[in-house]
């Protein structure tokens, strides 16, 4: 959908752009002042917040209301426990934990400490979940109670062993909990530690890392992108002063998982930038979502694409009627049903962005139009690629080509000492993401993976992802994890894993193509399905599988995927048995004509 914006529609909505200019300023004075970025960091902002608004509600979970000087006090009773066990600047702490204030509360107190936190995802276990840990050389994991289990099922394979520090899953501001056989009850022992801050925050610098959070790509497994103290400040002060500027009085929903960086971003970093209180959720529910908002009177929460689709799909609730949410935040809302879910739920003012964890560029919608991402901060360019390579289109000289207004392009970010790409942890991960001497000899830009479009007056629309990673669900899926999953199958030779669209839905349905083994003449839809679910997240797992005598490649042994996207699950194109897992079934069963129409009439809600 070509949506197009004109000069009148910036003039249209001016008072967006004017109740910001005061935000602008503000972030503008910070990220110039290169002093205070230097010397400003996480936990020593966070204490200050926690001065100013030490009575303010920080946290609703549940029936539990937590507020700022309680939390900056639990944090460091956790912080000054870990400090006198030895553990502190330099030390990465491994945060393996669902949903809850705890989540909050740890990752502060890692920080506190001079550490970093990797904020491991919830639902992740097996080789990923090592993989994850392993890769940042974890001195320690601090781990949900309701997480024990997919940890001690690897713990023999991880570079640390034990002692393993459990957070009961309890309040822990009430309750401290028993003994754990498999770990240290870290509440238990911390109870009498001091409550003070921790001087060596003070001494942190904006370069020092404050965490690492994971994202899918092309390797399979998860990287971990650097997220130091002086980024983190900008995104803290950008959202808090520019995205979605609020009051002390506000209240932010939060259902999004809090490893996420949109979760961190746009709800919790809003809320206390501005000493509002965050409402959290244990985990996103379609149905609960609006009685959640109205039982702790949200006046704006965070989504991703998916979350507002599922919205869209739940019958209407009497919640739902003049709530009171004016603002949303988050990334991901499709063009086609942007209008629907603005009117339906009477949202008037729709914070659209776009960036990614490890990226150097950003971009916000901040004059509330409608169907846009908004302005990219930071220089870029859109680029001509390739749709069957899914690379970037060169001319005779060797140089990329920028698209024209309005065509879909590659967004590719100029990488110089204002928007620096500080990347994963491994720097040959670094360099595959980085596009050298693209329009003239010796500069660079940050390759995205995503296919944008300028729709007018400098607004940008998301379009697509390019490459092995494609989204579903709200989550980043790398094709080639599912891949080296399925390939240990023992009925699966080999396997190509993409995304294809299913009509009304939000991002890319997982596809496996497979070739059996030669003992094998007919697919074990239930054996595959549960061997994919218990290695893989729920969101990873494949809806369709296709099953072909060859998987075809290039020269250079690389599987073409391209003719398996455009062909998709479409019987009229594909004669290959064709297998689908429909909605609350724990098995692969064969695609009927009957099933692919009632699919693309919406009958299924995936």
């Amino acid at each position: 959908m070509n949506h197009s914006i004109k000069l009148r529609d910036l003039f249209q909505n001016r008072w967006y752009f004017t109740k910001r200019i005061k935000g602008l300023i503000a972030l503008l004075k910070f990220v110039k002042n290169k002093d205070l970025v230097d010397s400003t960091s996480y936990p020593t902002y966070f204490e200050q917040q926690a001065d100013l608004y030490a009575d303010n509600i920080a946290i609703k979970y549940e029936d539990s209301l937590i507020t700022y000087k309680e939390l900056n006090e639990a944090a460091n009773r956790v912080a000054n426990y870990l400090a006198n066990k030895g553990f502190g600047k330099g030390d990465t702490i491994a945060l393996f934990m669902e949903n809850r204030p705890e989540y909050l509360i740890y990752k502060l107190a890692i920080t506190k400490l001079g550490g970093t936190a990797a904020l491991i995802n919830s639902s992740q276990k097996g080789n990923a979940l090592v993989h994850s840990i392993n890769l940042v050389k974890s001195s320690a994991v601090i781990v949900g109670e309701e997480l024990i289990a997919p940890l001690q099922d690897v713990k023999e394979e991880l570079c640390v062993q034990e002692p393993h520090y459990i957070v009961p899953d309890l309040d822990t501001l009430i309750l401290a909990g028993g003994d754990f056989d498999c770990g240290v009850n870290i509440v238990k022992e911390s109870l009498n530690s001091s409550s003070s801050n921790l001087a060596v925050a003070a001494t942190l610098t904006g370069s020092d890392p404050a965490w690492y959070i994971y994202t899918s790509g092309t390797t399979g497994l998860p990287k971990a992108s650097v997220q130091k103290h002086n980024r983190t400040m900008k995104a803290l002060m950008s959202f808090g002063n520019l995205i979605n500027p609020l009051s002390a009085n506000d209240v932010v929903y939060s259902s999004l998982p809090l490893y996420h960086i949109t979760a961190l971003s746009a709800c919790w970093f809003t809320a206390i930038h501005n000493g509002a209180a965050l409402a959290l959720s244990r985990k996103f529910s379609a149905s609960k979502f609006w009685q959640d908002v109205d039982k702790h009177q949200a006046t704006s929460f965070g989504y991703v694409g998916e979350l507002c689709r599922y919205l869209l799909n739940q019958p209407e609730s009497k919640f739902e009627k003049n709530n009171t949410i004016r603002t949303v935040t988050g990334n991901g809302l499709r063009p086609e049903i942007w209008d629907e879910f603005k009117s339906r739920f009477n949202i008037e003012e729709i914070n659209e962005i776009y960036g990614a964890s490890e990226g150097n560029l950003a971009a916000f919608n901040i004059f509330n139009l409608d169907k846009t991402v908004g302005m990219c901060l930071g220089s870029y360019e859109l680029v001509k690629v390739d749709e069957e390579t899914e690379e970037p289109i060169k001319d005779a000289k060797g140089r990329l080509i920028k698209t024209k207004k309005g065509e879909p392009g590659l967004l590719i970010g100029v990488i110089d000492d204002l928007t620096p790409f500080d990347g994963y942890t491994d720097p040959a991960k670094n360099e595959s993401k980085i596009i050298r001497n693209a329009f003239k000899q010796g500069d660079a830009y940050f390759n995205t993976g995503d296919v944008l479009r300028n729709i007018g007056c400098k607004q940008l629309q998301f379009c697509d992802r390019t490459g092995d990673t494609n989204r579903w669900k709200g989550e980043n899926v790398s094709t080639q994890e599912i891949e080296n999953v399925s390939n240990k199958f023992p009925e699966v030779l080999e396997s190509v894993a993409y995304g294809v669209e299913i009509p009304k839905t939000n991002g890319k349905a997982g596809m496996l193509s497979i070739k059996l083994n030669e003992h094998t003449n007919k697919l074990n839809g239930k054996g595959l399905y549960d061997f994919l679910q218990d290695q893989l997240p729920a969101y990873s797992v494949p809806i369709f599988v296709r099953i072909k005598d060859e998987l075809e490649k290039t020269g250079t042994f690389k599987y073409l995927k391209a003719p398996l996207k455009k062909e998709g699950y479409n019987l009229n194109h594909v004669e290959d048995p064709i297998y689908v897992c429909l909605p609350g079934e724990k098995a692969y069963q064969p695609l009927t004509p009957e099933i692919a129409t009632s699919i693309e009439f919406n009958n299924y809600r995936f």
